[in-house]
């Protein structure tokens, strides 16, 4: 087991099913989705955020993917580009949209061992961004993959050995729709059980 790691959020999803808006800003639980995110990861070695200059918050550094909108994978790589002075042997990956996935890093930690990761697995679907990565190997994913724009996180991650790491409590449910978040914010106030529906791997197929 690693306790030493740095965390990239990905916060620059267009936020289409939601109308548009700056998901990252959406509020469950009185708190919007990427400060929940934020407020997880205080053992972190380093944080980087990886979006448009509104999801801008104090104190926590911020870069943008090369070109914009260009996708979870071009995220992760200027994320990761971000933290080169760093020596954290480990890459957190997370959503801004799932508001509970800092509360996974533990477990996610605990498992990578002498894999090359580990991943969220929600109703057998792997959350790819809700997972730990040696850094040096997702830094060779990476340079195998080449122009990350567009790229899935599948493809960055075929081949890779994964460790699969249950989700037990629910902590990958996202804010893909309108009602996820109605869901989501019900769920942290603590007014409904969480949701136990199918999940996504926050890619492209």
């Amino acid at each position: 087991m690693t306790s030493a790691f740095d965390a990239v959020v990905l916060a620059g999803g267009a936020g289409s099913r939601l109308g548009g808006v700056v998901k990252a800003d959406v509020e469950v639980a009185g708190r919007a989705l990427l400060d929940h995110v934020l407020g997880g990861l205080g053992s972190a070695a380093a944080v980087v955020v990886v979006g448009p200059p509104p999801v801008a918050r104090p104190g926590v550094a911020r870069v943008l993917e090369d070109p914009p909108g260009g996708g979870p994978v071009a995220g992760l790589a200027a994320g990761l580009a971000h933290l080169v002075a760093s020596s954290a042997p480990v890459v957190v990956v997370l959503g801004c949209d799932v508001p509970r996935g800092a509360e996974a890093v533990p477990a996610l930690l605990a498992a990578v061992g002498e894999a090359d990761g580990a991943r969220l697995v929600a109703d057998g679907r792997p959350q790819h961004l809700v997972a730990a990565y040696r850094r040096s190997i997702l830094a060779g994913a990476l340079e195998r993959l080449g122009d990350p724009a567009g790229a899935s996180m599948r493809s960055l991650v075929a081949g890779l050995d994964l460790v699969d790491v249950p989700d037990v409590g629910d902590l990958g449910a996202d804010a893909d729709t309108w009602s996820d978040v109605r869901r989501l914010d019900a769920s942290l106030r603590g007014t409904i059980e969480p949701h136990d529906g199918p999940r996504r791997d926050g890619a492209a197929p």
